[in-house]
């Protein structure tokens, strides 16, 4: 009984399309196949030079990632000089001359009302 179930099953695999189909792109898969005998050893050193270059590359990052963090102080110091450098220029030109009689003498009439200590100012009264 068992040997006409397998029977059965094997004509059934035979007539069935998608059987035919599996078999037909094994056929193809095989011929497509190449025949060298150095496939595997083509593949060992394709493996062998990603796996270096993905190295190479993470290295690389590393490397630029820690320039960058050591840089940063160095960065933020000079920042640091350039903006005192421009408030102090921006305050010289507010208060006129650098000397302190500027400040010390009292403004009358349209002149006081220009003074300002920081920034723009406009009077619209």
């Amino acid at each position: 009984m068992t040997d006409h179930h397998e029977t059965l099953h094997a004509r059934a695999r035979r007539e069935n399309a998608a059987w035919q189909a599996a078999r037909d792109w094994q056929q193809r898969a095989r011929q497509a196949r190449p025949s060298t005998s150095g496939g595997g050893v083509k593949l060992f050193f394709t493996w062998l030079l990603f796996g270096t270059l993905m190295l190479v590359g993470t290295v690389l990052g590393l490397f630029f990632l820690l320039v960058g963090w050591l840089m940063m102080p160095l960065l933020r110091h000079r920042m640091k000089k350039r903006i005192d450098a421009l408030r102090a220029e921006r305050a010289q030109d507010v208060g006129g001359n650098a000397g302190g009689a500027h400040a010390a003498s009292p403004r009358s009439g349209a002149d006081a009302r220009h003074e300002v200590l920081e920034g723009d100012y406009l009077d619209k009264g």
